[in-house]
């Protein structure tokens, strides 16, 4: 194994391990380990098979192993289709069938159950064309070769006093009967990629299509908008995420253009233009891990809040909430959701540069809380950074932010602050970052966390830790000349002194 793929689902668990941040470390339990390491062995215990992703649709690969391909091919001559015409998928197939008398077909069904035809979108009882008191029912091909019932399947129809005679029946396929990925697996060139799956925002799907796969783009987005129950609209990423408000450029292929939509997250509902503000379904689980970390009553700083999924549950915990975003759209559809969710008079929000926010609002009321928190208190500060193309560049910014003395180690507010890694060793190479920002080091009082795999050789992480004081604080210190509250003082001030922490 190559050092990232042992980052992957083994030297993570350690790298967390051995990191002290207790809170955010909690998460790096034993199955989201096994997880990680399924997707390299493809073995996994069976308990944690489950991982639910009610965000992300995926079409996988057809079964392979099928005797009778037609029943699970539309017509050949749709290969190279670009604009949909879904009569071109019709086919006849010769499907084994039984007759049997309607009165006992449920039974029959129950005793055949592995025998009997088990396709989606296809009925297993057909009527009798010749007798209005018996059904056909339609066996699996694969499973009935040669049309010749094995002796197992002989003695349960000797038992129903049913005939065992199998009889051929022409069974029409339209492409309503078709999944998606086999109709597209029909579609494109023979040996290409398909389309592996989209988001789901809303009523959008969103789809980053491979070179090979725009010629059919607009078919693909018929298709998918046909087989899949509530989206209307498909629309495919045209650009990377490199614009200063975090949007991307985005072509409709199907379905109607309205990109205003709603969405649902951890039971809080939200509304957006997607063509105008970010927004991702993969990180619902990472908004509701940040959000369990905080107690009623906290201080949390959103710095690059976007529409309001940190910000808005958090204010909903009785957290007071400062959340910030530059883009002005999605400075008004943050403040539209809090109303939305009945949050407005709880969340001061700000439509500011990131480092103008933490000079201005951020160190205000941090100047003005942390002087008077007592040890026994137990509000905590946190500061969420979600920019990961650009935050850890801004952690410059609490080099001696404030002024005089910490009243409580305790009160140092915690930042998390999330970041991009292409390194053989992600979190090192995150942690690394965000010292040399810091101008500290943070071993023994920050954890790394992994929170998802954007792309090949591309992680997202989480950095986690408490302000160190001596980087946060800018200390008065005694002068003879002047009064100490005259002069201020660095760690050069004491050359053989280390700043206390």
């Amino acid at each position: 194994f190559s050092s990232r793929t042992l980052w992957r689902f083994g030297y993570s668990a350690r790298l967390l391990k051995t990191n002290h941040f207790r809170t955010a470390a909690s998460n790096t339990s034993f199955p989201a380990v096994w997880i990680l390491l399924a997707q390299y062995s493809g073995r996994i215990p069976g308990r944690f098979v489950v991982v639910k992703k009610n965000w992300f649709f995926t079409m996988p690969e057809t079964v392979e192993d099928k005797t009778n391909l037609e029943l699970y091919s539309p017509h050949p001559e749709v290969r190279g289709m670009t604009i949909l015409n879904r009569e071109a998928f019709k086919r006849t197939v010769v499907v084994p069938v039984l007759k049997v008398k309607k009165e006992i077909v449920n039974t029959l069904l129950k005793s055949l159950k592995h025998t009997v035809l088990q396709r989606p979108g296809l009925k297993r009882v057909i009527e009798d064309p010749e007798d209005e008191d018996s059904r056909l029912v339609i066996l699996d091909p694969h499973k009935i070769p040669e049309f010749s019932l094995g002796e197992s399947e002989q003695e349960v129809l000797k038992q129903l006093n049913v005939h065992p005679e199998v009889s051929k029946y022409n069974l029409e396929l339209t492409y309503e009967n078709f999944k998606s990925e086999e109709i597209l697996r029909a579609v494109l060139p023979e040996g290409q990629e398909v389309t592996s799956g989209f988001s789901r925002v809303g009523h959008i799907a969103h789809l980053n299509l491979r070179d090979h796969q725009l010629p059919y783009r607009y078919l693909i987005g018929q298709v998918i908008i046909d087989k899949n129950p509530g989206i209307t609209c498909v629309v495919n990423k045209t650009n990377i995420i490199d614009s200063t408000y975090r949007n991307f450029q985005m072509e409709v292929l199907a379905g109607e253009s309205s990109l205003v939509t709603k969405v649902k997250e951890n039971n809080i509902a939200y509304e957006l233009d997607f063509s105008k503000v970010y927004w991702n379904p993969r990180l619902s689980t990472e908004h509701g891990r940040i959000v369990e970390l905080l107690k009623p009553g906290d201080v949390l700083f959103d710095v690059f809040a976007g529409i309001g999924p940190f910000a808005i549950p958090a204010a909903k915990k009785k957290c007071h909430v400062f959340a910030n975003d530059l883009n002005p759209e999605s400075y008004s559809w943050l403040l539209h959701n809090c109303k939305l969710n009945k949050v407005d008079n709880k969340i001061k929000a700000f439509n500011m540069d990131g480092r103008d926010f933490l000079l201005g609002p951020v160190r205000e009321a941090l100047s003005k809380e942390l002087p008077l928190l007592k040890e026994e208190q137990k509000t905590s500060f946190h500061i969420v950074m979600n920019l990961p193309a650009l935050a850890i560049e801004f952690l410059d910014v609490f080099r001696h932010l404030l002024v005089g003395e910490p009243c409580s180690t305790a009160g140092l507010p915690t930042v998390h602050c999330y970041g991009f890694s292409k390194h053989d060793d992600p979190a090192k190479d995150i942690q690394e970052r965000a010292e040399a920002s810091l101008g500290t080091s943070l071993d023994g009082r920050c954890s790394t966390y992994l929170v998802r795999n954007v792309a090949p050789n591309k992680e997202m992480l989480c950095i986690s830790f408490q302000i160190p004081a001596d980087v946060l604080y800018k200390r008065p210190c005694p002068d003879e000349a002047k009064p100490a509250s005259k002069r201020l003082c660095t760690s050069k001030d004491f050359p053989e002194e280390k700043l206390p922490s």
